[in-house]
């Protein structure tokens, strides 16, 4: 019994040898000639050449050539030359130095507008001007200034109240200069006399009206220099220098 044991045992273990081939004979070919043969015919790729074999499943190779398509890695950037300068004619053709689209005051641009002025272009004011017509221009233009004269002042109708200007132009002391002799004894304050008018020339006036500037019948002068409220002779005499 332990012998029969024994036998199957080496039995089984020859089974799982794999069968060395005979010598002459090729791997997987008939003989090592007909495996030279196809060997040459079917060159093994070299090493770190992709095959055509589609592969499925994750391979490092796949996952890194994915990272790069997504990223733009190892693109070939493609240059695109600017498109050629347009060679339009006519009206869309920028003049000078005038941005596209915008054009130039010229004299073709004037003669066609009329109400478009071309004296900022040279070349069309030089063809038309020289220093002989500028002069002519300049001649007409003196020929017709026209200097006004003054005049007298006109008389204010239908007025017999007194007259600011003349009393203005009939004094010398500076404001403020007692003149005139003025009572002590006043039954409302000056400012509040003066503020019933709109200006010191009215006031000056209604002063000049009751008596001034001798009196002081409104009490608007109640230092005695002849002038009412803030009223200034100067302006008036300085304008007559």
């Amino acid at each position: 019994m332990r012998v029969s044991f024994v036998i199957l045992a080496v039995l089984g273990l020859a089974a799982c040898t794999p069968r060395v081939p005979e010598s002459g004979a090729g791997v997987g070919f008939q003989d090592y000639g007909s495996y030279l043969n196809e060997r040459t015919a079917n060159p093994a790729p070299a090493q770190g050449t992709a095959t055509a074999t589609p592969q499925t499943g994750f391979t490092p190779g796949g996952a890194a050539a994915a990272i790069d398509r997504a990223t733009g890695a190892g693109a070939t950037t493609t240059y695109t030359p600017p498109p050629a300068a347009s060679t339009t004619t006519g009206a869309t053709r920028p003049r000078g130095n005038a941005p596209a689209g915008i054009a130039e005051t010229t004299a073709e641009m004037a003669h066609n507008n009329p109400g478009v002025s071309d004296e900022q272009d040279f070349q069309a004011v030089s063809a038309r001007e020289t220093i002989a017509s500028d002069k002519a221009r300049i001649e007409r233009n003196r020929a017709q200034y026209q200097v006004d004269q003054p005049g007298s002042v006109p008389q204010r109708q239908n007025d017999s109240g007194p007259n600011i200007v003349q009393f203005a132009l009939s004094t010398s002391h500076p404001p403020g200069t007692q003149m005139y002799t003025r009572s002590g004894l006043r039954m409302t304050s000056a400012s509040a006399a003066c503020a019933k008018y709109g200006s010191p020339d009215l006031a000056q006036e209604a002063f000049l009206a009751a008596g001034g500037p001798e009196k002081d019948r409104k009490g608007l002068d109640p230092d005695g220099d002849g002038y009412a409220c803030t009223w200034d002779p100067r302006p008036f005499r300085t304008a007559l220098q």
